[in-house]
């Protein structure tokens, strides 16, 4: 009896042994094997390829998971920045539509236009918003929790869990034979249970050797087709997540790419509304023609006489001057002369109805007379311009 019981004991130490290496490979809940199953080079390599799908499929689906939660983040804060710029948008309008300064009402009109292209941009930040929440967040959430992925990972688990049980299986027959690392020893078992089989009063220990052979059988027929179709389904859920994740990542680029664009076209139109504005502002006032104001007369009217006339003491004795021009002014009739900035014309004749009529590069014409400066003293050089 104590001869069986140190047999026992050595027997339960060698099962012992073979579980804690399944346990090692197979520990932490996730996807792992032992790789000295008494199985073919093809199960095992089958075995290799499961386990390294497994962890590609699971690292997919981690990346995907950090892709949604970061876009959910943006999409919380850009809500929130909508929200203040909105606020900001129609600050800027009600100062627009409501203040009117004394001194004009530019910063008015500047306000207006930035609330106008503030809620331009925010309804802009909102279509992007959108396009990330429908485009990329929804399908890649879809992935993560679809029934594909996770049917895929059920069968390689199952497919685990089945290479367990074999090796558990491998475990049993080792009570009766050792169990056989190389081809040599393969041989040297089967001559083992051989002569268990032959032994007379092993008939106990023979059947149940035989009963544990065919189960090892079985466990590894199911095997290979559980793992053939483990394998099919995870590298067919691998290369949709590689396609779909490339897609949705080119998808938030294009939205992103596209915001921007149309923000900068936004903000270009404002920048160069506003330079206008400010430029209009620091320019010299430009008199302007009355409208209540009589056209120039015509020189049918003055029958073509350019008599000495004062007008409020602007002409000299000979009614004759030079005048500068301070801005330009273009005609608007047949009778009428175009000035430009830094002229010098002669002046002939000064109405009481704001019009003048001079020479200026040697054509004649009526202008505003509020358009030119009279001049004492001139270059000889530009009275040359004159004529």
């Amino acid at each position: 009896m104590e001869a069986i019981r140190k047999q026992a004991s050595k027997l339960r130490e060698q099962v012992a042994r073979q579980q804690q290496a399944v346990l090692k490979q197979f520990g932490g809940g996730g996807y792992g094997g032992s790789d000295n199953m008494v199985t073919d080079e093809v199960e095992l390599q089958q075995h290799q390829k499961l386990e390294k799908l497994y962890i590609s499929t699971r690292a997919g689906k981690h990346y995907q998971r950090d892709i949604v939660r970061g876009v959910e983040g943006y999409i919380v804060t850009g809500s929130k920045q909508v929200e203040i710029g909105a606020k900001l948008s129609e600050d800027s309008r009600k100062y627009g539509s409501e203040n009117n300064c004394t001194s004009g009402n530019t910063l008015s009109r500047a306000a207006l236009s930035y609330s106008h292209a503030h809620a331009q941009m925010e309804k802009e930040r909102g279509n992007l918003l959108k396009a990330l929440t429908t485009q990329v967040a929804e399908p890649l959430r879809a992935m993560v929790m679809g029934a594909p992925l996770e049917d895929a990972r059920h069968l390689a688990q199952r497919y685990d869990r089945m290479r367990q049980e074999a090796e558990a299986q491998v475990s049993l027959t080792s009570l009766f034979c050792i169990m056989p690392t190389s081809k040599q020893q393969a041989i040297e078992v089967s001559k083992r249970q051989a002569r268990v089989r032959e032994t007379p009063g092993n008939a106990e220990s023979a059947m149940k050797l035989e009963a544990a052979e065919t189960k090892l059988q079985d466990l590894k027929s199911n095997m290979t087709i559980l793992g053939k179709e483990a394998a099919a389904a995870l590298t067919a859920v691998e290369a949709q997540q590689q396609r779909l994740t490339l897609q949705r990542l080119i998808a938030m680029v294009e939205a992103e790419r596209a915001y921007h664009q149309r923000v900068l076209q936004i903000l270009d139109q404002l920048e160069g509304e506003m330079i206008s504005e400010r430029q209009r502002i620091e320019a010299p006032p430009t008199p302007s023609v009355d409208n209540s104001m009589a056209p120039p007369p015509s020189y049918e009217e003055v029958n073509g006489v350019y008599a000495s006339q004062t007008h409020n003491g602007m002409t000299d004795s000979m009614g004759y001057f030079l005048g500068e021009v301070l801005f330009p002014y273009h005609a608007e009739s047949e009778v009428e002369l175009n000035l430009s900035i830094g002229d010098f014309i002669v002046v002939r004749k000064v109405t009481n109805n704001g019009w003048a009529e001079g020479e200026c590069k040697g054509k004649a014409g009526w202008f505003p007379f509020d358009y030119i400066e009279r001049r004492d003293r001139v270059l000889a050089s530009k009275v040359a311009e004159v004529f």
